[in-house]
């Protein structure tokens, strides 16, 4: 009888302990959501509602003044119509090479060279000072950066021209800004230097968690930097790589500052990019519908972008976590 009633009264404290656990648990999760709260409120009302009612303008004929008038999906069908638009996004496709592929190729080579060669033959002050040089663009306000290569790139007087006539090589001097067949090039390089440093910081963290006992054992094995690179370093930190591919992506699609101040979308369209096409359309043509309607397809694009890229990083994350990708 003693017995029993012990086992029922160690059940009785087991299921009270259950009980309270499960009301602590509850109650954690509420203390989150009030944390979330502020958050949640402050991306609907920035994000959301204006979305929305982009959204609901691109299907209006309105300039601005007076009342909007219904036109349903006209401003939709006449972007599958207007050249320019279709121009603007073809642009955006060298934008993503700029901003995207090259400085994650560039970037990943110089993390591990950094990180490989300059930290262990020269210390890791001098690797931290080479990352800051590298990450400096990316301080400085794009407004700024983009005089200053203005300057740089200047037709007459630029440094670039005087440096190339300095060297004897006159014969290269370029209008590297106006002339319309080089002025997307050029851009381009100017963007290359601005979006380097991130990759490069980004890449420098992800190689501080990869065991170093991998390197070690490689380098015994006889293995060069090459195949450490490629063998290591590229499968160690491709959760890193959705990471940058994603974000520089997007920076690339919505890239307007920088246009905006070296170009202004020209000489005749050539560097012209969507939110730039937008931007014109809303406030210098005040064709309001039809710029938003610009903005919402735009929008649509960088939301799909985002998601393909989670996917892929999520993906690369539970490969990594997985026993095969701890083998690995």
């Amino acid at each position: 009888m003693t017995a029993t009633a012990e086992r029922a009264g160690r059940q009785g404290r087991v299921a009270n302990s259950a009980r309270n656990e499960g009301g602590s648990g509850r109650r954690r999760k509420d203390s989150y959501a009030l944390f979330l709260l502020p958050g949640a409120l402050a991306f609907l009302a920035v994000i959301v509602v204006p979305f929305l009612m982009n959204t609901g303008v691109s299907f209006t004929d309105w300039r601005g003044v007076g009342s909007p008038e219904w036109a349903g999906l006209a401003n939709y069908r006449d972007l599958l119509d207007d050249s320019e638009f279709w121009a603007s996004f073809r642009h955006s496709l060298f934008m993503v090479v700029a901003m995207a592929a090259v400085p994650t190729v560039l970037g990943l080579v110089l993390a591990a060279a950094l990180f490989d060669f300059v930290g262990k033959h020269f210390g890791s002050r001098w690797a931290a000072v080479l990352r800051a040089c590298f990450y400096l663009p990316q301080v400085l306000p794009i407004a700024v950066a983009g005089i200053v290569w203005s300057w740089i790139l200047a037709p007459d007087n630029g440094s670039l021209n005087e440096l190339l006539k300095a060297v004897g090589l006159g014969s290269w001097q370029q209008d590297w800004l106006g002339d319309p067949d080089i002025a997307l090039y050029s851009v381009m390089g100017v963007m290359v230097w601005v979006q380097l440093g991130f990759p490069l910081v980004v890449f420098m963290a992800g190689l501080q968690r990869v065991d170093p006992q991998l390197y070690e054992a490689a380098e015994l094995d006889g293995a060069g930097w090459w195949r450490r690179f490629r063998h290591i370093t590229l499968p160690q930190i491709r959760p890193e790589t959705y990471v940058v591919l994603t974000w520089c992506t997007i920076a690339a699609l919505k890239v307007f500052g920088a246009v905006y101040v070296l170009t202004k979308g020209g000489p005749g369209g050539a560097t012209n990019v969507p939110s730039y096409f937008s931007f014109t359309t809303f406030f210098e043509k005040t064709q309001v519908g039809y710029g938003a309607a610009v903005s919402t397809v735009l929008t649509v694009v960088i939301l799909a972008v985002s998601l393909v890229g989670l996917k892929l990083q999520t993906r690369a994350e539970d490969a990594e976590d997985s026993p095969k990708g701890v083998r690995a």
